[in-house]
C-alpha cells in the first residue's frame, strides 16, 4: 500500500508545479497586463504618425536589451498622432534626452517593440520626459502598395514611349 500512497503523492506534487509554473509563465507574456514583481521604474513619452500593431506590454529595448515595457498607447486628437507612454527601469536612468525612438519588428513577422537609440546628450531623461525624435512603424502593406505603384508607374511610362 505505501508504494502507491508515494506514486499519489508524488503526481499530486508534479502537477501542483505544473500549474504553478503555467501562471508564472502567464503573468510573463508581455500582453497579459500581470506582473510579478514592483513596477518601479519612470514614465516617458513619445509620439509616433504609425504604430503599427505595437501592443501595450511590449518590450522596450536598447542595443538589444529589454530596458522597460510599453505602459499606455492613446491617440492624441490635439495632433492627430499616437502618444506611446513607456515605463523604463529605474536601472536605465541615463538615457539622453535627445535620443531617438523607433517601432521595430522582431523577425520578419515577430511582434512590435520599440527600439531606443542613445543620443549624445549629457542631460538623461527623466520622469515625465519626452522622446522627440520617433520613426513610425514600417507597415508592409503601405511598401508593398507603393513597390507595386511604382511598378506599374513604370510600366505605363514605358509603353508610352513605344
Amino acid at each position: 500500500m505505501k508504494p502507491q500512497r508515494n506514486l499519489e503523492v508524488s503526481t499530486g506534487l508534479f502537477v501542483a508545479l505544473g500549474f504553478a509554473a503555467l501562471i508564472f509563465l502567464t503573468t510573463q507574456l508581455p500582453n497579459s497586463g500581470l506582473r510579478i514583481g514592483s513596477e518601479q521604474g519612470y514614465r516617458i513619452t513619445a509620439k509616433f504618425d504609425n504604430v503599427g500593431d505595437l501592443k501595450v506590454g511590449s518590450a522596450v529595448s536598447m542595443a538589444g536589451v529589454t530596458v522597460g515595457r510599453v505602459e499606455a498607447i492613446a491617440f492624441d486628437p490635439e495632433d492627430f498622432r499616437a502618444r506611446v507612454t513607456l515605463r523604463i527601469d529605474r536601472r536605465f536612468d541615463r538615457i539622453p534626452e535627445d535620443s531617438d525612438a523607433s517601432i521595430q519588428t522582431q523577425g520578419l513577422l515577430g511582434g512590435k517593440y520599440v527600439g531606443i537609440a542613445a543620443g549624445g546628450s549629457d542631460v538623461a531623461l527623466k520622469d515625465g520626459g519626452r522622446i522627440e525624435f520617433t520613426q513610425s512603424a514600417i507597415v508592409l502593406e503601405s511598401l508593398v502598395n507603393k513597390f507595386f505603384a511604382n511598378f506599374a508607374s513604370k510600366g505605363s511610362t514605358s509603353s508610352e514611349e513605344k
